[in-house]
């Protein structure tokens, strides 16, 4: 397989990071989240790892706020990008939830070489979160589409299956 870079989001609770965990039993991934600094900053501000609404929306908007003042989630999903690309790693996930912010990583790492995916699933599809990182995810057209249903024993056969197709 050869290096491909995925920008991964859908909604929460629908298994993106289950997807990621599936396609890493038959290749090499590397899995990294946009509010992985966000999420260090919140901690050391009191926040317990939680993902409750008012958990959500704090990250979300401090996501917002260190966007406008330093970029901080963009220049560390570059970093990861460019420690992928020095790697043995096939795949890398980059989780990211806001359209805009999707849409500026796929081009700085460049379109031929990063597609975007979006993951389903039926009961997850129609839920709010009150924030708009969550509730936007739907608002732009994405390159893939994986639809996560039952039964989950099947899913690890699935998600390499969706993935070779793409090879």
């Amino acid at each position: 397989m050869n290096k491909q870079v995925f920008i991964i989001n859908g909604r929460g609770g629908v298994g993106k990071d289950t997807i990621c965990d599936c396609l890493a039993r038959y290749c090499r991934v590397r899995n990294v989240s946009s509010i992985t600094p966000i999420a260090e900053i919140a901690r050391f501000a009191g926040w317990s790892g939680e993902k409750t609404l008012a958990a959500r929306r704090l990250l979300s908007q401090l996501k917002e706020v260190f966007t406008a003042y330093n970029d901080l989630s963009f220049r560390y999903c570059m970093e990861q990008y460019a420690a992928f690309c020095e790697s043995e790693e096939e795949v890398l996930f980059l989780h990211v939830r806001e359209p805009k912010e999707i849409q500026r990583l796929q081009e700085a790492i460049g379109k031929e070489n990063c597609r975007t995916l979006l993951i389903r699933r039926a009961d997850k599809d129609a839920e709010t979160y009150g924030n708009r990182s969550d509730d936007e995810v739907e608002q732009m057209t994405y390159d893939l589409y994986f639809q996560n249903e039952p039964p989950l024993e099947t899913l690890p056969e699935r998600v390499w299956n969706f993935f070779q197709e793409l090879s």
